[in-house]
């Protein structure tokens, strides 16, 4: 009789300390030292210009503008391409990080996301 006590003391003890080590490593994973965001640009319409839209993970409201303002003026930032974008973005110290086109009916989306640290 003791020592199926014995063997039951040791079985919870295990495992309850192999439960411990796992949260401990699932709360250390959720730290990130970067910040992520996705610039999604279409082309205007008879224009040479793209439409960009930031998405910085953010809940947002229906009738929110997803759109980069200025931070100074609140005017709408236009950019001559993904890449005017990309700059103005990395003087502010986000880092380009992958690349990828989504098509929308005939339109084509370009996706890129930039990461900066916290």
């Amino acid at each position: 009789m003791k020592r199926i006590a014995l063997t039951f003391v040791l079985l919870i003890t295990v495992s309850f300390s192999t439960t411990l080590y796992g949260q401990a490593n699932q709360d250390t994973a959720k730290v990130s030292k970067y910040v992520y965001c996705e610039l999604v640009g279409i082309q205007k319409f008879l224009s040479n210009k793209i439409a960009l839209s930031v998405d910085f993970g953010e809940e947002k409201g229906f009738f929110q503008d997803p759109r980069l303002r200025d931070q100074q003026t609140g005017e709408i930032q236009s950019f001559n391409s993904m890449v005017d974008a990309l700059n103005y973005m990395g003087n502010d110290g986000w880092e380009f990080v992958q690349a990828y086109l989504a098509t929308v009916g005939e339109q084509q989306v370009t996706h890129w996301l930039l990461k900066k640290k916290k």
